[in-house]
């Protein structure tokens, strides 16, 4: 293991977490089933993919697929191995986001390419995503293949069209919400909506569980936006200011273009166009006193409001309350 990493095999999982506690139970037995199907002839794959794993971070994408099937009366124990290929999936994108973005920075660790270099991280996500289908063939629901291996698709064109949006000052709000549904949203719909498949629910509620993951997502991607300007480091395990520093386009940078004087929009266009961080304090200044925070913080709540109307069509139940509480989280958090 790298002299800059320490090891973290006892890290603690949120299963504590008053989100979790509906399907304590369920979601134990996904953090033994995700060791479990870590294990690999190659070491290196076990070292680094155990070390993301246990990097942090509140698990949401399998706890919406325990939460959504639970929902639904679902009594079986596929919705183990479900969660556990989600996260998989997650994960890897995690692992070649870092190395595309050049991060060195994650939940406050190293991240894996940081420690170990980039071709290993790009080949264990790689590994990681097989891992997940092959996971995906054993549940042997064709609909839940057929909805993760399309959003798999649509995720890869959303890093892709996140990519070309950089160091560009003429993205619209329509294309930045396309890019966030693409590459963050997606990953959360298809995680309620393959749970609410394997529950075998009505085709309404299938239809609302969808809508609950996809806004629920859109939420989550809006306040890491908000939080980049506004967040606390030490909390959010990143330097306030990244997306700047990388050339990202994200709203409040498209609001503060829009709602500012000709020179501040200037200032930000400048700054998106130029990337690093010569202009972090103008450009926190420009977006605080032009509304866009405060603008980004109501496109948030406005997603997660539409995300708590879609459980409407479940019934009253200890899960339905956590993801109620999920789609509230959402947009209180600090990191």
């Amino acid at each position: 293991m790298p002299a800059n990493v320490t090891s973290n095999s006892s890290a603690s999982t949120p299963s504590d977490s008053p989100l979790h506690a509906a399907v304590a139970d369920d979601f134990a037995a996904v953090n033994r089933t995700i060791i479990s199907q870590l294990a690999s002839r190659v070491p290196l794959v076990e070292t680094i993919g155990q070390y993301i794993i246990a990097s942090g971070g509140k698990r949401l994408r399998p706890l919406l697929v325990l939460l959504a099937a639970r929902a639904l009366g679902y009594q079986g124990d596929k919705h183990i191995s479900l969660a556990t290929l989600i996260e998989f999936m997650h994960t890897s994108t995690l692992l070649h986001d870092d190395v595309v973005d050049d991060s060195h920075l994650r939940r406050g660790r190293a991240t894996a390419n940081d420690a170990w270099g980039n071709a290993p991280s790009v080949l264990v996500g790689d590994y990681l995503y097989s891992r997940s289908f092959q996971m995906m063939v054993e549940i042997g629901s064709l609909r839940i293949m057929g909805v993760l291996s399309g959003a798999t698709c649509v995720i890869a064109e959303g890093e892709v069209q996140q990519l070309t949006n950089v160091g560009n000052p003429d993205i619209d709000e329509a294309t930045y919400f396309e890019t966030i549904l693409g590459k963050t949203a997606m990953l959360f719909e298809a995680a309620s909506h393959s749970g609410a498949i394997l529950a075998e629910a009505t085709p309404q509620q299938e239809t609302a569980l969808q809508h609950y993951g996809r806004y629920l997502g859109l939420a989550f991607q809006l306040i890491d936006d908000l939080l980049d300007y506004q967040g606390d480091a030490t909390a959010m395990g990143k330097n306030v200011g990244d997306d700047l520093a990388e050339g990202k386009p994200t709203l409040p940078l498209i609001q503060a273009i829009s709602a500012g004087t000709p020179e501040q929009a200037r200032t930000i266009r400048q700054a998106i166009r130029q990337g690093g961080l010569d202009h972090l304090d103008e450009v926190l200044a420009i977006v605080r006193d032009t509304g866009a925070l405060d603008y980004t913080r109501a496109r948030a709540e406005e997603m997660a409001a539409k995300a708590l109307e879609q459980l409407d069509l479940l019934p009253a139940s200890p899960y339905r309350d956590s993801m109620a509480e999920l789609a509230r989280m959402a947009v209180d958090r600090e990191a």
